[in-house]
């Protein structure tokens, strides 16, 4: 498989070959630990929680099933999301952290399932034409709308958790 998926199989199979692990890797923390202030956050020079890198894969995946929602209803949509431009994604990350700031960590890893089950349903009810045949937004397909939210960040989240685990000895 290529890095970057080009149809409906290799998308499905980019999720599904991240996600499994980086869940793995998440339930390997424990929850007094998932709330410290140790991993490069999205923007450069800050410092975010392993609660907040879960937190920016609910958003951005909840942002995903929101975008192809309003869209299919015909309904204006407004990218990245009301209120942010694609130039303030550092903000809308802080929104992200600070929305499920207050979750328990359990839940948080839940609501990371169900979204991205939500999404991996999506996927399957999709013909590869409508993923990558036509542009969806702007030039881009909604094939890679969504691994640009998804699996691009599930690897990019797990090397972050990976390092945190090694720092703290957790298996």
């Amino acid at each position: 498989m290529s890095s970057v998926p080009k149809n409906k199989d290799e998308l499905e199979l980019a999720i599904t070959s991240i996600f499994p692990k980086l869940m793995v890797d998440y339930r390997a923390i424990p929850e007094t630990k998932a709330r410290k202030i140790e991993i490069e956050g999205s923007v450069k020079g800050t410092l975010i929680s392993v609660s907040d890198t879960v937190a920016y894969l609910v958003g951005w995946g909840k942002l995903v099933l929101k975008w192809y929602r309003l869209k299919s209803q015909n309904q204006p949509v407004y990218f990245p999301e009301t209120g942010y431009k694609w130039n303030e994604l550092g903000l809308l990350a802080k929104n992200f952290y600070k929305e499920y700031r207050d979750w328990n960590y359990n839940d948080l890893l839940n609501e990371l399932d169900v979204t991205i089950n939500e999404i991996l349903l999506l996927i399957s009810s999709l013909s590869n034409h409508e993923l990558y045949g036509v542009a969806w937004y702007e030039q881009w397909s909604l094939g890679r709308m969504i691994q640009f939210n998804t699996s691009s960040p599930m690897k990019n989240m797990r090397t972050k958790v990976r390092r945190f685990k090694k720092v703290h000895c957790i298996k």
